[in-house]
C-alpha cells in the first residue's frame, strides 16, 4: 500500500518555471507570443458572431477585433502588475453573449433600415450596459465582498467548480473541430505527439522546443497545410458551413483590416444607456466573475503558487471590473473574463512565469495597432483553436479535480456533492442552451426581455451553475461534522494574506504599493 500512496501537495512539482521565476529572454518573448497566439481564437470568434448580427460590415468586425486585443493587452498588463498578479490573459468573453443578442435584437435599432448606422447605435448601447454593469465587479471587488463570500468555498466546492470552467467549454472543442476534421485531428494529433512523446528530444542543445512551443510548431504546420488546401480548391463546391471552419481567406480580415490604427475611447460615440440593457449586462458580469474566480483558482496553481487570498481575489475581481469599464469605453462589443485557454497553456508549457504573460499583452497591443499583420495572425481556421481547446480546456478541468486530492473522497457526502455539482453543472446549460437562439430568447420567455437575457445569462453558464449547487450543498449538510472531510484545515490557512508566509512572495503589490494598500 505504501508504494501507490501519493500525499496532497500544496504546490504542483512538474513545472519548469513559477509566477516569480523567468526563462531566458529569447525563450520568454517566444512564450510570451504563444500566449497572443492563443488568445487570438476566443478574441476573433466573438466578434464574428456578433458584428454581422449588429449589422457591422466586414471592415466594422476587422476594427472590432483590434479594439478588442487593445484593450486585452491592457486589461492583462493591469491584472498581471496590481490584480491577482498572476500570469492570467484577461480577454473577450463568450459569456456576454445572450445578454448582447437581447440588445441586439431591441425593436428599435431592427427599425434602422442603414446596416451601418443600426451597427453604431446598437455598439453604442452595449457599451451603455458594460460601463452600468461594470460597477458590480467594481463594488464587489474593492468593498472586499467577493472576498468574504469567498469563505464559504473549500477544496471540495472549488473543484467542481473549475472542472466546470474546462468542461462546460465542451462545445468549443471536439464539436467545432468536428467541422473541418481534416484539419482538426491532425492539429489535434501534432500537439499531443510534441508536447508529450517528443518533449525531452532537444534539437537545440538547452531549450525543449517541443516542451516549451508545441502550439507555435503545430499551428505553422497544420496553417501552411491549410493555406495549400485552400489554393487547391478543396473546399470550392463545400457548404458554406465547412468552408467558415476550414478555409484561410473565409474571414476577410486582411484585405479589410487597416494598416494602422489605434483604437481610443469613444470611438464609435458617446454611449446610450437604458435600464433593461443594463441589467441583463449585469447577468454576464457576475458569470464572468464566478469563471474568473475558478480560472485563478487554475491560474495559481498550474504557476505552482498558493491559492489566492480572499484578498487578493477580491482585489482582482476590482480590476477586472475596471477592464469592463475599459470595454464599455473603448467599445469591445463584449466583456471579460479571464482566458481560459491561456490558463490551460500555462500547464502545457510547464512555465507560470508572470513576466511571460506581462510581455504577452505587449503583442497584443502592437499587433492590434498594426492591423493587416495582426489580421494574418487572426485568419488561422477555427478547427485550429477547436483542437488546441481540446487539450487546454480538458487540461483546466484537471487542475480544479486535482482539489479533490484535499478531501475524503471516501465520504458518501463528498462524492454526492461533487458528483451532483458537475452533473448539473453540465446537463442544466446545455439544457438551457437547446432552447436558445437570439430570436426567441431561450427557456426563460416572459414579457420583459432584460429579465429572460438575465436569466438565460446564468443558467447557461456550467461554472455559475456548479458554484450554486456546489457552495449550497457543502454549506448545508453535515458543515462541522465534515470539517476535515471538506479540506478545511488545509484551505483555511490560504483565507487570509498573512495565513501563509508565501502569499507575501506571490502576491505583493510592486514598487512597494502595499505600503499605501495594505492586505486586509
Amino acid at each position: 500500500m505504501a508504494d501507490i500512496t501519493h500525499p496532497p501537495m500544496d504546490q504542483l512539482q512538474d513545472l519548469e518555471y513559477c509566477i516569480d521565476s523567468n526563462p531566458p529572454w529569447a525563450e520568454t518573448i517566444v512564450l510570451a507570443f504563444q500566449n497572443y497566439i492563443v488568445m487570438l481564437g476566443t478574441s476573433v470568434m466573438v466578434p464574428s458572431l456578433l458584428v454581422p448580427a449588429m449589422g457591422g460590415s466586414d471592415g466594422d468586425k476587422a476594427r472590432v477585433i483590434q479594439t478588442l486585443l487593445f484593450v486585452a493587452g491592457i486589461k492583462t498588463l493591469l491584472q498581471a502588475l496590481f490584480g491577482t498578479r498572476l500570469p492570467a490573459v484577461v480577454g473577450g468573453s463568450f459569456a456576454y453573449v445572450v445578454p448582447i443578442a437581447y440588445i441586439i435584437n431591441d425593436s428599435k435599432f431592427h427599425r434602422i433600415t442603414d446596416n451601418h448606422e443600426r451597427f453604431i447605435q446598437t455598439m453604442r448601447a452595449i457599451q451603455g450596459a458594460l460601463i452600468v454593469a461594470s460597477s458590480i465587479q467594481i463594488i464587489l471587488g474593492y468593498s472586499q465582498v467577493w472576498g468574504l463570500f469567498s469563505r464559504f468555498f473549500s477544496p471540495l466546492g472549488m473543484a467542481p467548480v473549475v472542472g466546470l470552467v474546462g468542461l462546460g467549454l465542451f462545445e468549443r472543442g471536439f464539436p467545432e473541430l468536428g467541422k473541418c476534421v481534416e484539419i482538426g485531428i491532425p492539429m489535434l494529433l501534432l500537439v499531443i505527439g510534441f508536447s508529450q512523446y517528443l518533449k525531452h528530444v532537444r534539437p537545440l542543445r538547452d531549450v525543449p522546443i517541443f516542451e516549451r512551443f508545441p502550439v507555435l510548431i503545430c499551428i505553422a504546420i497544420i496553417w501552411i497545410y491549410s493555406l495549400i488546401l485552400t489554393a487547391s480548391g478543396a473546399y470550392r463546391d463545400k457548404p458554406d458551413r465547412t468552408q467558415v471552419s476550414c478555409r484561410t481567406d473565409r474571414a476577410n480580415l486582411i484585405s479589410t483590416a487597416p494598416w494602422f490604427k489605434f483604437p481610443y475611447p469613444l470611438q464609435w460615440g458617446p454611449p446610450t444607456f437604458s435600464a433593461g440593457h443594463s441589467f441583463a449586462m449585469m447577468s454576464a458580469v457576475l458569470v464572468s466573475m464566478v469563471e474568473s474566480t475558478g480560472s485563478y483558482k487554475a491560474a495559481s496553481r498550474l504557476a505552482i503558487a498558493t491559492p489566492p487570498p480572499a484578498y487578493v481575489l477580491s482585489r482582482g475581481i476590482g480590476w477586472q471590473g475596471i477592464g469592463v469599464l475599459l470595454d464599455g469605453l473603448y467599445g469591445t462589443g463584449t466583456g471579460s473574463t479571464v482566458s481560459v485557454e491561456n490558463v490551460g497553456l500555462l500547464g502545457l508549457t510547464r512555465v507560470g512565469s508572470r513576466r511571460v504573460v506581462q510581455i504577452s499583452a505587449g503583442f497584443m497591443i502592437f499587433f492590434s495597432t498594426l492591423g493587416k499583420f495582426g489580421a494574418v495572425f487572426a485568419s488561422i481556421p477555427a478547427a485550429i483553436y477547436a483542437a488546441l481547446y481540446c487539450i487546454l480546456f480538458g487540461l483546466v478541468a484537471s487542475v480544479g479535480l486535482s482539489f479533490l486530492q484535499f478531501t475524503n473522497m471516501n465520504s458518501m457526502r463528498n462524492l454526492i456533492i461533487t458528483g451532483l455539482s458537475l452533473f448539473l453543472g453540465i446537463s442544466v446549460p446545455h439544457f438551457f442552451s437547446e432552447y436558445w437562439n437570439p430570436a426567441h430568447h431561450g427557456l426563460i420567455h416572459t414579457n420583459a426581455g432584460w429579465f429572460n437575457a438575465f436569466l438565460n445569462t446564468i443558467f447557461s453558464s456550467p461554472a455559475t451553475v456548479g458554484l450554486i449547487v456546489a457552495v449550497f450543498l457543502d454549506n448545508t449538510i453535515e458543515v462541522e461534522k465534515a470539517k476535515k472531510d471538506r479540506g478545511m484545515p488545509w484551505w483555511v490557512k490560504f483565507r487570509t494574506f498573512r495565513g501563509d508566509s508565501r502569499n507575501e512572495e506571490f502576491y505583493t503589490l510592486p514598487f512597494n504599493l502595499n505600503r499605501f494598500f495594505p492586505p486586509t
